[in-house]
């Protein structure tokens, strides 16, 4: 099981509790119109959340996919995620709910979790695909030290239709 530690968030494993938390993030249009899926369903979300929680058993992990809180309670705010694949590398992933914008969260749980992926998980590089028009995250990403790589044409299918993708990446040198 893991739990990091952030200056403002804390990171854990998802629970079967996180559920109704969890459609603030997935469930509403303000922040899906940013990430590579539609809104989902609590149906739907009910089956990724017991997926997650199945993957986090996986021996080795395929992913940290880790539910966000405040520091100083345990509500779940946001994810964020660093898929595993390739050698040492990792994509970063992180959403947090609107009604928590603009307090540092996204950054401090991004931040918490690359530092784990270099040290604990001894990784090379991480990388992470965001939308054009996600200007506050690819302010997030140039904050914390990535680079901007180039564009993904047609990267993801969300909302009815294919979106590009601006590909950045960091290196644990």
């Amino acid at each position: 099981m893991v739990e990091l530690c952030g200056e403002r968030t804390r990171l854990r494993e998802f629970r079967v509790d996180d559920l109704d938390a969890s459609l603030s993030v997935v469930g509403d249009d303000r922040v899906t119109r940013f990430l590579s899926f539609d809104s989902l369903s609590r149906e739907i979300q009910a089956e990724r959340l017991a997926g997650a929680i199945q993957r986090a058993s996986l021996n080795p992990r395929t992913e940290f996919y880790l539910a966000v809180t405040g520091r100083a309670d345990d509500q779940l705010i946001g994810f964020v995620r660093l898929g595993l694949g390739g050698v040492r590398a990792a994509k970063l992933g992180y959403a947090i709910a609107a009604d928590h914008w603009g307090h540092g969260y996204a950054t401090d749980a991004a931040r918490t979790l690359i530092e784990f992926g270099f040290g604990e998980l001894g990784l090379h590089r991480i990388s992470a695909a965001i939308g054009p028009d996600n200007a506050a995250s690819i302010a997030l990403v140039r904050r914390i030290g990535f680079t901007r790589e180039g564009r993904l044409r047609d990267h993801v299918h969300t909302n009815g239709a294919w979106r590009d993708s601006e590909l950045y990446s960091i290196l644990a040198s």
